[in-house]
């Protein structure tokens, strides 16, 4: 199919073939496709979205254009926790220490702010001497020896997204559900987690504000990371207020080491108190994030099959915390996944308006 075929199809609202569109974009890493024209793609599928066939091929192609990392091995597991981004987001500061502390591996590959959002690269730049433009091989090197390590994106890592980024950050094309789903999941396998939490912020604060496109793009992201074999958690939560008490990179990643000393604000670190237990076999951690306040909605993942036990392609499901003292949440009852046990929120609302319920859920194979 010629490009400019394939740019007028999806313009149209047309499904292209999965082989169609991995030699469009093989052809673009290829310098085969010129920037112009993938532009005109990008404003395409902007307007028209993708087919979730599409999603996974663009998703697939984006990890294949470069090096997969693999922590598969002997060892604990590999995890990552990824936030769409909000005003005083720093919780990827405290959580990637806290996790490798406890024994599990989090190769975090971040990215910068979005918007007035800052990013986790930023926040941890303006620390003296920190460096994240690291080799893979010294990433990898650091994860084994400390547990966590936090690079930006490298050329050897997803260079296909890298470039398609480049293009919708000057073309108007960066808040499309599509596009950033593939951006994130995409990263986050090439990274070589077994395990995955998102968080989408939602609200003034937040670069999603809507709350039901917040609502679809959790959702995508979860079922895309379960298609890709990684297990996933995802979280719609409020950005109408800034979370902490500091806005900056520096002042930011000052809140964030102070918490992790013990202190901080009450609103951001008191539920390290009473953390949730995330286990994976023998390996578990005690983590925590900000309280269950924030919390809109909770998605599951999907079976890592595919389908449910009566042969029914699966979807994430959503749960809303409501205004109920106790609500129990499962998984499907047999297979690989992942179950929730349980979830316990304090979600009255006097409690949630004073901001001090608990945030605590277990998970088990």
């Amino acid at each position: 199919m010629l490009v400019s075929e394939l740019i007028q199809r999806k313009r149209d609202g047309g499904v292209l073939a999965a082989s169609d569109l991995q030699a469009f974009f093989q052809s673009y890493m290829q310098d085969r496709v010129a920037d112009y024209q993938m532009s005109a793609f990008l404003m395409a599928v902007f307007f028209r979205g993708l087919d979730p066939s599409e999603l996974a091929t663009l998703t697939r192609t984006i990890i294949e254009s470069g090096r997969q990392l693999d922590f598969s091995g002997d060892g604990p597991p590999a995890v990552d926790k990824h936030s769409t981004g909000g005003v005083g987001d720093k919780v990827s500061l405290i959580l990637a220490p806290l996790v490798a502390e406890a024994g599990l591996r989090v190769p975090m590959i971040s990215g910068r702010g979005l918007g007035h959002t800052g990013g986790t690269l930023d926040k941890y730049e303006s620390i003296p001497g920190f460096r994240t433009a690291l080799e893979l091989n010294e990433f990898e090197a650091i994860v084994a020896d400390v547990g966590c390590a936090v690079i930006g994106q490298t050329p050897e890592i997803t260079p296909l997204d890298g470039r398609l980024y480049a293009l919708r950050d000057v073309t108007g094309t960066v808040k499309s559900v599509p596009l950033i789903a593939s951006s994130i999941i995409s990263k986050k396998v090439a990274e070589g987690v077994e395990a995955l939490v998102l968080d989408v912020k939602c609200g003034r604060g937040a670069f999603m504000q809507d709350e039901a496109e917040a609502l679809e793009l959790g959702r995508v992201l979860v079922d895309l990371a379960a298609s890709e074999g990684v297990r996933a958690t995802g979280l719609v939560t409020d950005m109408e207020t800034p979370l902490g008490r500091t806005i900056g990179n520096a002042l930011e990643a000052k809140e964030a080491i102070e918490c992790l000393l013990g202190g901080g604000p009450t609103d951001f670190c008191w539920p390290m108190a009473a953390p949730p237990s995330v286990s994976s076999g023998r390996w578990s951690a005690r983590v925590a994030i900000h309280g269950w306040w924030r919390i809109r909605i909770v998605f599951r993942s999907p079976r890592s099959s595919g389908s449910t036990a009566r042969g029914r392609p699966a979807r994430s499901r959503a749960w809303t915390p409501g205004n109920l003292a106790w609500r129990p949440w499962s998984w499907e009852p047999a297979g690989p996944g992942w179950r929730m046990r349980w979830i316990r929120a304090w979600a009255s609302s006097s409690r949630c308006a004073s901001r001090t319920r608990s945030n605590r859920a277990i998970l088990s194979r």
